[in-house]
């Protein structure tokens, strides 16, 4: 549905997009995820004709978004992060008058495009109030209802939960959960709770590039790697000699609620018996443990072993 092939976006000397690739397949709900400022905004108002490219190439529904930009658009809805809005209108008014900016026509067409989108973004119960007397959340659903007019067969979303409160995340995350198989839906955030309870799959964006894709649970695998626990009584300095064949190791010496101080230390290893050669190399160097444990790895990890802090080129450009 959307396939993304060598975009690159220059502002003079300086890359904020560097030659990225990936694919949306059809009925997919996949996560953009990325720190400020590293090129996701930049690459959706490319993906939705915005902004044209400095090199590559999108394809919406297999037609070239970048050579035929407003039969692209026919394929996708938009709803841009701080969604503009006629605050002095009701909501069927607003969604009217954005339906014939679409071009759709007559009377009968305009009031079934309007219901059905109300419908949709489940804001039906909200059709007559006036837009600027709307709470964030329902503001946020009338934009959702504005990006499915013309009941398109893929959704861009960029960051629909921002300000709103827990209760009206949850509301906007159960409404693209239900488009799972119906509608094909990339959604730009860097709130990740939002990736895990909607995406199947998400793309990480790190200074202009693709660092991470696939399955959020296969990312926290992180293609094999975990964290053992061990806790146990010794130096740390003799644990740090027992695992650094493994991988990463950090041990310190930490005070335990009751009887003398343990040393806590964790190895970060790779493979589904990690935590067997990790016991193997205690025994081998004589270590007293009392525990032993797999530490669940989240995408929080992920994301912050991909990304970095730093400003992006997108921030410098």
């Amino acid at each position: 549905m959307l396939e993304v092939e060598g975009l690159t976006k220059r502002y003079g000397s300086r890359e904020a997009v560097k030659g990225i690739s990936f694919r949306v397949n059809e009925g997919e709900i996949v996560g953009f995820l990325g720190p400020n400022g590293a090129g996701k905004s930049t690459t959706l108002r490319m993906i939705t004709g915005f902004l044209a490219p400095s090199a590559g190439r999108v394809r919406v529904a297999d037609i070239d978004a970048v050579a035929d930009p407003f039969e692209a658009r026919r394929h996708f809805g938009y709803m841009p992060e701080g969604v503009p809005l006629h605050e002095e209108m009701r909501v069927h008014e607003h969604l009217r008058f954005r339906a014939e900016l679409r071009g759709i026509r007559g009377r009968a067409k305009l009031d079934a495009a309007v219901e059905r989108s109300l419908q949709q973004a489940s804001v039906e119960d909200a059709r007559d109030r006036i837009i600027g007397q709307l709470s964030k959340g329902y503001r946020q659903r009338v934009g959702l209802a504005d990006a499915l007019l013309t009941d398109p067969p893929l959704l861009i979303l960029d960051e629909p939960t921002s300000g709103l409160d827990p209760n009206q995340i949850r509301a906007v995350r159960s409404l693209i959960r239900g488009f799972a198989g119906k509608k094909t839906v990339f959604l730009s955030t860097h709130i990740l709770p939002e990736v895990e309870a909607t995406c199947g799959r998400v793309v990480i964006l790190d200074a202009g590039r693709v660092v991470g894709e696939g399955d959020p649970r296969e990312l926290r695998g992180g293609g094999g790697a975990v964290v053992v626990r061990i806790v146990g009584r010794g130096e740390p300095s003799a644990y740090e000699a027992a695992f650094g064949s493994l991988g990463e190791v950090t041990a310190a010496i930490e005070a335990a609620p009751s009887g003398p101080s343990l040393v806590v230390a964790k190895v970060r290893t790779r493979g589904e018996d990690a935590s067997e050669r990790v016991f193997e190399a205690a025994v081998t160097a004589g270590l007293k443990l009392r525990e032993l444990s797999v530490e669940a790895t989240s995408l929080e990890d992920v994301f912050a072993a991909l990304t970095t802090e730093e400003p992006t080129n997108e921030e410098a450009a």
